[in-house]
């Protein structure tokens, strides 16, 4: 469904270290209405709820609800470094455009 690679699963690890609001919770990746091309995606540290999938991973679990699956399927979760800027790329094969500034998609 979705994968997360090494860079995006050190970072998360860091965030669960860290971060007093993850303890005990896992990471929700979901799709949200919002931004000018109709989605934007979310990150959250949340409790398993009915109809969620998860994927385990050894020192973390990810959370998708049923809404946002279909628009994740296949979906490449990545975490850069550079010298303008971090953060979380998502590689989806399922956008059909995105907005001039990148924070949101159409599918």
């Amino acid at each position: 469904m979705v994968t997360l690679t090494n860079n995006a699963v050190k970072k998360v690890e860091e965030f669960f270290a860290n971060e007093d609001d993850a303890k005990g919770k896992s990471l929700r990746v979901g799709v949200s209405p919002g931004g000018c091309s109709g989605y934007e995606y979310a990150f959250t540290f949340d409790d398993k709820k009915d109809g969620d999938t998860s994927i385990d991973l050894p020192n973390f679990t990810v959370l998708i609800d049923p809404q946002s699956a279909p628009f994740l399927q296949g979906s490449e979760i990545d975490y850069d470094e550079t010298a303008t800027g971090a953060g979380f790329k998502i590689k989806n094969p399922n956008v059909k455009s995105s907005c001039g500034c990148g924070q949101s998609n159409q599918f």
